[in-house]
């Protein structure tokens, strides 16, 4: 949440007076016995000052604090992508920051070093929430929910942008190891899909092949995972491939993948995904890549990654190395975790890295020295005389009533110039001057900050002429 400025002591304790204050009270006299006794109360809980010579001001470890400029950008990002869902016909929703702890830790038992506990509340053991996933089944469990499309922020995904989406099918992963000849066909499947999690995990494929040679990943496998050589060898003839349509046409000839029942089901999947990729335009921007592997233990179907494309480098710019930006996949099973009869819910979700397009975004605008405007003010009020500081509120409250943003100096006597000056450096587009003579003659005059000149307006006209020039700018 936004956070505003703090309030000076003894305004703080005539808000809490009006809340002191019993129910119908129109008693003016009594505000100020109530603001001594609200900000002695606050007074009370005040820890007297005392030095403390070790203590740093700082944020805890993997926090960031956001200017206004910073938020500016973020919110923007955050909108763009609310706004794609809803352009699809999306429901928002939101669940609590914090969950029953066995609640997270039914699915992520695994990661459970990533999740961090709340004290004893009432009872309950509490934890924050890890993702957004979970949360989400718990929630379409609880309120018997067999369909929805949603946003939640924070696990949002816009496609319009530079990058490419990677996706392989989750039967994939087991049938690699099953042709490679790994595991031994006795071996349960809990065991097994633990063995390879704990691989591919332990090795992170996708990204070693990005960042290191085959050869490298294979000696991290042989000589680090214990796997032989043939395996490793054999494992690798699939994990570098990666294509699109023509990709999965071949590996329908495949004769090892042809005799593999988990293969040819997932072939046949990715097969129609890209016939609808291909009638939605993006099948040029899908890469399926064997690479990739997520999610094992939660995700039936397919999994996917957007990779920002790397675009050529600007005069000053550094070369951004981010991963992917973007990840989900299908999970057909995790409702049914949370449903007393066990109905299955098929869902898809993609979560979005909302930082990371952050530190893209703010280090391209670092480089090309863009100004980012922090308020979005439309109109300035401002004055040449002195002793005019209830004209400017009256002025500035009419604007505010008619839903047009408007600011003005909160100092009584103000210079013209230092107002104009403000307007100049904030980018604010218009200004309304109210002095003696324009008082005298009924009008106001309207400037334009970019051009600088300046018409008279009659005050009754004052707020439907600011209306037509913001349509049509």
């Amino acid at each position: 949440m936004p956070q505003l400025g703090l309030l000076p002591r003894r305004t703080w304790a005539a808000l809490l007076s009006q809340l002191l204050r019993p129910p119908h009270s129109a008693c003016i006299p009594a505000v100020g016995c109530h603001s001594q006794v609200a900000e002695a109360v606050l007074t009370s809980h005040l820890k007297p000052h005392q030095e403390k010579p070790n203590f740093i001001i700082k944020i805890p470890k993997g926090t960031r604090d956001l200017s206004p400029e910073q938020m500016v950008v973020r919110e923007k990002i955050l909108d763009m992508v609310v706004s794609c869902f809803k352009r699809h016909g999306a429901k928002g929703l939101d669940t609590p920051a914090f969950e029953l702890k066995e609640t997270l830790t039914e699915k992520y038992e695994e990661n459970s070093g990533l999740i961090y506990d709340l004290k004893d509340q009432g009872g309950e053991l509490l934890s924050l929430r890890y993702d957004l996933t979970v949360p989400f089944a718990r929630y379409l469990a609880m309120n018997k929910l067999k369909k929805m499309k949603r946003y939640q922020v924070g696990k949002v995904w816009r496609r319009e942008s530079p990058t490419i989406v990677q996706g392989r099918y989750r039967e994939f992963c087991q049938c690699d190891f099953d042709i490679a000849g790994q595991f031994d066909p006795m071996i349960p499947d809990a065991e097994c899909l633990k063995i390879i999690c704990e691989i591919l995990s332990g090795l992170q494929l996708g990204d070693f092949l990005i960042k290191m040679s085959w050869r490298d990943v294979r000696h991290e496998m042989v000589a680090k995972k214990g796997l032989s050589p043939e395996v490793a060898d054999r494992i690798g003839e699939y994990a570098q491939c990666h294509g699109g349509i023509s990709l999965i046409e071949q590996m329908f000839q495949d004769p090892r993948l042809s005799q593999n029942k988990q293969a040819l089901e997932g072939l046949g999947d990715l097969k129609l995904l890209f016939e609808y990729l291909t009638l939605f335009g993006i099948a040029e921007k899908i890469c399926f890549d064997l690479s990739l592997a997520r999610g094992l233990d939660y995700y039936t179907g397919v999994i996917y990654e957007a990779v920002l494309l790397q675009t050529p480098t600007q005069i000053g710019e550094e070369p951004l190395n981010v991963g992917s930006v973007a990840a989900g996949g299908r999970y057909d099973e995790l409702v049914a975790m949370f449903d007393p009869k066990g109905h299955k819910v098929p869902c898809v979700g993609l979560s979005i890295g909302v930082e990371r397009i952050f530190s893209i975004v703010e280090q391209r605008m670092k480089t090309s020295f863009k100004k980012v405007r922090t308020t979005e003010t439309q109109v300035f009020v401002a004055t040449p005389q002195k002793n005019f500081l209830r004209e400017r509120l009256k002025l500035i409250a009419e604007l505010w009533n008619a839903g047009i943003k408007a600011e003005m100096l909160y100092k009584n006597d103000p210079k013209l110039l230092t107002q104009l000056h403000y307007c100049e450096n904030t980018g604010i587009p218009l200004v309304v001057i109210i002095g003696e003579q324009e008082q005298k003659e009924g009008v106001i005059k309207l400037r334009s900050v970019a051009s600088r000149k300046e018409v008279a307006i009659k005050r009754e006209n004052l707020v439907a002429e600011i209306q037509k020039r913001l349509s049509e700018s």
